[in-house]
């Protein structure tokens, strides 16, 4: 187990090296090598990680139906609540990042040709963002479960 992880960390060390010193070359070429490591990072990382969670669910079912008090079972499950929660938010975070990324350019665009509409491109630019804390509020709901 503890080598799954150890390989996925050291791919992702090694593409991250390969990724700066491409990017500081500067050419063409560099630039079609950095985007074949990425795949080849992509499509060994996660089977990697799929195999670790494989691995690591029927200790966690195991731990679970192994319990006698409810005070061991509901300590065994808010590891669970946490990664819920933290779903939720790394989630909504990531669509936010996607959302403001092309809300943000297009508004730019249009306020670029008719400055005018600045406020109304603010509008989406922050029903984009709002997405972050929706995810955020659901954190909170999970937590406050635990």
């Amino acid at each position: 187990m503890e080598l799954i992880l150890a390989l996925n960390i050291l791919i992702v060390l090694v593409t991250v090296g390969f990724g700066i010193y491409y990017i500081v070359k500067k050419n063409e070429k560099s630039r079609k090598l950095l985007k074949k490591m990425l795949r080849v990072n992509v499509f060994t990382f996660i089977p990697l990680m799929l195999i670790a969670m494989a691995l690591l669910v029927p200790d966690a079912v195991f731990a679970m139906t192994d319990t006698t008090t409810t005070a061991v079972a509901e300590n065994s499950s808010a590891g669970l609540g946490y990664i819920a929660a933290a779903l939720a938010t790394g989630l909504a975070t990531i669509g936010t990042g996607y959302a403001v990324g092309a809300v943000g350019s297009s508004a730019l665009g249009a306020v670029s040709e008719d400055p005018k509409i600045l406020g109304k491109t603010l509008i989406f630019v922050g029903l984009a963002e709002g997405i972050a804390i929706y995810g955020l509020i659901i954190s909170i709901l999970i937590i406050g479960r635990l």
